[in-house]
């Protein structure tokens, strides 16, 4: 048998980016990606999709309580807001000057940084 091998997945929003939701409870909201999930193709949004976790009184915190945190997004119900407009934009992806992917936006062909 052949193993599989454990390619990567891009996917057109990165951690630090900052993005809108198009879908879902949270659409219109703005916020920066905190964390990727890549198996579950879902993101986690700083200030979008928050609920309210309980937590059960326990050694480190004996009082419990509620916490609100953000709850992961699916990435195809987010879009990237671009730096230059200010405005949401489709991504591509094309070749620089030195042969390595880079991504632009749709709307202004301006390169996105990956940083």
């Amino acid at each position: 048998m052949e193993r599989k091998k454990n390619k990567q997945k891009k996917f057109h929003i990165r951690k630090g980016d900052t993005v809108k939701v198009i879908a879902g409870n949270a659409k219109g909201k703005t916020g920066k990606v905190l964390e990727m999930i890549g198996e579950k193709e879902r993101a986690i949004v700083e200030g979008a999709n928050v609920i309210t976790k309980h937590n059960k009184p326990s050694a480190n915190s004996p009082q419990g309580g509620i916490d609100k945190v953000e709850a992961p997004i699916h990435i195809s119900n987010l879009m990237l807001v671009d730096p230059a407009t200010g405005d949401a934009t489709r991504t591509g992806r094309k070749l620089d000057d030195k042969g390595k992917l880079q991504r632009y936006s749709k709307k202004t062909g301006e390169v996105i940084n990956n940083g």
